[in-house]
C-alpha cells in the first residue's frame, strides 16, 4: 500500500496559514482524497477557521476530511509518563517540592515533539491518503522537523551504551549515592520514544510524498522571515514544493488610501517571483469578508489551486549530492538558497559534516568513501554550497577541522 502524501504548512504567524491548510484539505478531500488535517500550533485555530468544534481525536467535519487539534499534553504523557514518574520521584527523594518536580521533568518545548508522533501514527494506520499538517510559526516548526535527525544522532552516539551503563551503576549509584537509577520501563520508553522520532524522519525526508510549504504575505518583513525559512528548510533537506502568497489586496481597493500598499505589494510579488521559481507560487486575495467556515474555505480553495491539485505534489528538486567533479574528486553539494557566504560555517569532524547557516546547524554523517577525506575547498556557488573532498586521507579522522568557505 502506498503511504500518504504529507504536507507541512508554515509561516509567520498572521499570514492566514491555518486558513491555507484548511481550505487545502477541504479542496483534497472534495477531489476524493481521504483526508485528515491536524494541527500541532499551541495556539490552536482550526476550530474557529472550520466553524466547527474540533478535538484531540480525528474529528469527521465533511466528508473524506476529518481534523484534529493535538493536544500536547496528552501526547507527552502516553510518550513520556513513565519517565516523568520516575524523574518526579528521583527529584523529591532529593528534596525538591512537588512544583518544580513537576516541571523539571519535561525538558522545555519537548511537549511540542509529540505532535509528531500522531502525524506518525496517522501515517501508518491506512486510513488517510492526504496529510496536512497546520504547523506552529516559522522557529517552531524548524525546532520540530530538525529534532528527529537529532533524536537518529542520539540513538546512534548514545544509546547503544546507555543500558549497559545503567546496570552496572544501579547498586552503586543505590548505596552510595542514594538515587535510584531507572528501571527497564523508563528505559523501553526512552528507547521507543526515540527509535518512533527516528522512523519518523524517515517520513519527513521521502521528497516523493512529504513536503513543506510556506505561506506568506506580500510584506518586506514577511517575505525576508519566509526567505530565511526557507534556507533552513534546504539545510535540513526538506522539500518544499510551493509558496502560497495570501492577503494580495484586489485591483477595486483603487489608489485611494491603499494606493501606496498596493504598490509596496506589487514590489514584493516581484521579488517573491524572482527569489522562489521554478517553485509554484500561488496566490490568494484578501477578501472582503473572514475567512470563517467550510463555505468561505472552499471558495479560498478554489482561488489558490485553481490550476492546480491542491494534494499533488506540485514540484521536485534534487536532494543534497554526492558526486564526482570533473577533475575525478568527491563533492558534495547542498542547495542554500538566499543564504549568504557570512552567514555560513563549516566543520568536519570525524565522518560528520556540520553545516550552519544562521542560527540553524545540520550534521551530515558523510558515505564511508569520504569520511577519512580531508575537505579540500568549499564554495558557494549561485545557492548551492559545494564541498570538495582530496584525494589524501586525513591522518587523524577524529580532528575537528573548520574549512573557509569561498564565494
Amino acid at each position: 500500500m502506498q503511504p500518504p502524501r504529507t504536507i507541512f504548512y508554515t509561516g509567520k504567524g498572521g499570514v492566514g496559514k491555518t486558513s491555507v491548510a484548511a481550505a487545502t484539505a477541504l479542496r483534497a478531500a472534495a477531489a476524493g482524497m481521504r483526508t485528515i488535517v491536524v494541527s500541532t500550533d499551541p495556539a490552536h485555530s482550526l476550530s474557529d477557521s472550520l466553524g466547527r468544534e474540533v478535538g484531540p481525536d480525528p474529528t469527521r467535519v465533511a466528508p473524506m476530511l476529518c481534523a484534529q487539534e493535538v493536544e500536547a499534553r496528552r501526547e507527552m504523557e502516553r510518550n513520556w509518563g513513565t519517565v516523568r514518574r520516575w524523574m518526579g520521584s528521583a527529584l523529591a527523594e532529593q528534596g525538591v517540592s512537588e512544583i518544580a518536580a513537576e516541571e523539571l521533568t519535561v525538558p522545555p518545548g519537548v511537549d511540542e515533539l509529540f505532535s509528531l508522533l500522531e502525524v506518525q501514527r496517522h501515517h501508518r494506520s491506512g486510513e488517510y491518503d492526504l496529510i496536512i499538517v497546520d504547523c506552529a510559526p516559522t522557529g517552531e516548526t524548524l525546532r520540530l522537523l530538525s529534532f528527529p535527525e537529532v533524536a537518529r544522532w542520539w540513538l546512534e552516539k548514545v544509546v547503544p551504551r546507555e543500558g549497559l551503563l545503567v546496570g552496572a551503576a544501579r547498586p552503586l549509584a543505590r548505596s552510595l549515592l542514594d538515587l535510584e537509577l531507572p528501571g527497564s520501563d523508563v528505559l523501553a520508553e526512552v528507547h521507543g520514544l526515540v527509535a518512533n522520532l527516528v522512523s519518523m524522519n524517515a517520513i519527513l525526508r521521502d521528497r516523493s510524498r512529504t513536503s513543506v510549504r510556506l505561506v506568506m504575505s506580500p510584506d518586506r518583513m514577511v517575505v525576508a522571515e519566509a526567505k530565511r525559512t526557507f534556507t533552513y528548510l534546504n539545510l535540513y533537506g526538506y522539500l518544499t514544493d510551493a509558496v502560497i502568497v495570501n492577503r494580495i489586496l484586489p485591483p477595486e481597493t483603487g489608489d485611494g488610501y491603499f494606493g501606496a500598499w498596493r504598490e509596496r505589494q506589487t514590489e514584493q510579488l516581484a521579488e517573491i517571483r524572482d527569489g522562489f521559481l521554478p517553485i509554484p507560487i500561488l496566490t490568494g486575495r484578501l477578501l472582503s469578508e473572514e475567512l470563517l467556515g467550510t463555505a468561505m474555505l472552499e471558495r479560498f480553495g478554489e482561488e489558490i489551486f485553481a490550476a492546480h491539485e491542491a494534494g499533488a505534489l506540485l514540484h521536485s528538486e534534487p536532494r543534497d549530492e554526492f558526486s564526482s567533479s570533473e577533475d575525478g574528486h568527491a563533492v558534495v553539494r547542498v542547495r542554500l538558497p538566499f543564504a549568504e557566504r557570512e552567514s555560513l560555517s563549516l566543520k568536519r569532524s570525524g565522518s560528520e559534516l556540520i553545516v550552519s547557516a544562521g542560527r540553524e546547524r545540520r550534521t551530515m554523517i558523510l558515505p564511508p568513501a569520504l569520511a577519512d577525506r580531508e575537505v579540500a575547498t568549499a564554495e558557494l556557488v549561485r545557492g548551492v554550497l559545494e564541498v570538495r573532498f582530496a584525494d589524501v586521507r586525513s591522518t587523524n579522522s577524529d580532528d575537528e577541522r573548520s574549512p573557509a568557505i569561498r564565494g
